[in-house]
């Protein structure tokens, strides 16, 4: 019997039946297409939900694997309320400490100093290899390295896991004869200083690079256009898993990247499982580096170039990672005091990337010996000297409806305020925030010890404002004319910070 004649058979009830079950089909199909094409107003809403209590994100269905689902994962608060992080750059680039971390590649690449600086001190046929058990690390102290750290203000604390040239700080399963346990110190340096960190009340993270410049298995998945995936299956996704399981870091910093799409990568995957199935699911922050196209683009916070400040507001969340040797990430025996950031410069740095919503990375080098020099030690302990003075315009603290004074370039502004805005970090208050302080930050000493600014004069002209200087008692005058706020300044004297100050403005 053909189709047609069969339907003129069915009774009414089983019509009725079909009917229904083509109309749930027809719902559900319609469901499904409006589920997968979210409009951003849609995200927006389920995003207000979240932040709202009214959804939770422990609570939600899975991450999928696809930018658009992890861009909806709302930032870990921790790592807005830190601001400032310190990085390492460490390994056996640290050995022959010239040039950069980049050394391997400048030498394999023909760079003339490189090849004039071994031609200098190594013997013919040295290989880059042999710089491996040089790295002895013999005066490493974590708890040394960690109370340095929280002395300088810092809140979290980033190490290389393993750079560009492959050699790993950790006991990698799948980097043999090249990772710190097996040849050089003999240790295993991210496990102990992730201790030594998380004890002195800090975060946690590691950097890691994606690709490696010489790895052979590399190598061949780049010759077949990256077609095949053996590198990142057999060696990358082990070792980032072993890490994430082992050390259960607060921050994977990914780099290395910019050679292959996300899709060689696997990123979204890994993403996907970081943020469902690892024991830091709810904690854990990721950069931007995940493959071409995507840095500026993806991740849960931003860093789009090496030492990115763009000194205005971003619509995302955004880090500064910075190196206080102007020319190196990695230690240089042969810098130069000039080219060392002074700790002026290294203000300017963060206060002007705090007031625009990011946080500062600052970039150190420790030696292969394991000690950080003195200069570096200098510039730590002096910007947490400020901190500890200036720290309640910085930590904790949210842009402000302006950032950089529109009259003087040497002010710059941050507010505090009773709500968190997870998916919305870095943007201005909104009318429906409480703001409870409003700071100004200046970088000069005006010379007559009087604080001339604009972008605050119509904001102080409803309510009654009190304005004081930060480590300092009483309040300051203050008058408004012709559109101007003249803030009166105590004798620099008698203030005790000495590089940069803030103004704290709130309602009596």
């Amino acid at each position: 019997m053909s189709c047609a004649v069969r339907i003129l058979h069915y009774t009414r009830k089983q019509r009725r039946s079909n009917f229904y079950k083509i109309t749930t089909m027809k719902f559900i199909l319609l469901f499904s297409l409006l589920t997968i094409h979210l409009t951003s107003a849609e995200i927006d809403v389920r995003n207000t939900l979240i932040e709202n209590n009214l959804g939770k994100p422990t609570e939600r269905e899975p991450y999928k694997p696809t930018w658009t689902d992890l861009d909806t994962r709302p930032l870990p608060k921790w790592y807005d309320t830190a601001k400032i992080g310190i990085f390492l750059h460490w390994g056996v680039f640290s050995v022959p400490s010239f040039g950069s971390e980049w050394f391997w590649s400048n030498w394999k690449s023909g760079e003339n100093n490189t090849i004039e600086f071994m031609n200098k001190n190594y013997p013919p046929g040295f290989t880059y290899q042999e710089f491996a058990p040089m790295f002895t690390a013999e005066f490493f102290n974590p708890d040394d390295w960690a109370s340095l750290f929280r002395k300088a203000g810092a809140k979290y604390v980033v190490l290389t896991s393993k750079h560009h040239e492959g050699y790993t700080l950790f006991p990698s399963q799948r980097s043999f004869s090249w990772n710190a346990m097996e040849v050089g110190p003999k240790r295993d340096l991210v496990g102990e200083l992730a201790q030594a960190v998380r004890n002195k009340d800090m975060k946690f993270g590691v950097y890691h690079s994606l690709y490696e410049w010489y790895n052979p298995i590399y190598l061949e998945d780049k010759k077949h256009l990256f077609l095949t995936k053996e590198y990142p299956k057999t060696k990358l996704w082990p070792d980032l898993k072993q890490i994430v399981n082992n050390y259960q870091p607060s921050v994977i910093w990914s780099d290395g990247d910019w050679e292959a799409f996300d899709a060689y990568w696997n990123s979204t995957d890994f993403l996907a499982w970081l943020y469902n199935d690892s024991p830091v699911k709810d904690e854990v922050v990721v950069n931007d580096r995940w493959g071409i196209g995507i840095p500026c683009h993806h991740g849960d916070f931003y860093n789009c170039a090496d030492r990115y400040n763009p000194g205005k507001l971003q619509n995302h969340k955004w880090e500064n990672a910075f190196t206080i040797d102007s020319r190196s990430w990695g230690y240089r025996r042969n810098m130069a005091l000039n080219e060392i950031l002074s700790i002026n410069q290294l203000l300017k740095e963060v206060v002007s990337t705090v007031s625009c919503g990011g946080n500062s990375l600052i970039n150190i080098g420790p030696t292969k010996e394991g000690t950080i020099a003195p200069i570096f030690q200098e510039r730590l302990l002096a910007l947490g000297e400020w901190l500890a003075i200036n720290g309640e315009a910085i930590y904790g603290t949210s842009p402000w409806q302006h950032q950089n004074d529109t009259y003087n370039a040497n002010v710059w502004y941050t507010c505090t305020k009773t709500q968190y805005h997870a998916h919305r970090p870095s943007s201005v208050p909104e009318k429906s925030d409480t703001i409870t302080a409003i700071y100004a930050i200046f970088l000069r000493w005006p010379k007559n010890n009087v604080l001339n600014v604009s972008d605050l004069a119509p904001y102080l002209h409803s309510g009654t404002y009190k304005i004081k200087m930060l480590g300092n008692q009483g309040f300051l005058n203050w008058k408004i004319s012709s559109g101007m706020l003249f803030i009166m300044l105590p004798d620099k004297a008698t203030v005790r910070s000495k590089n940069a100050w803030a103004l704290k403005f709130s309602q009596q």
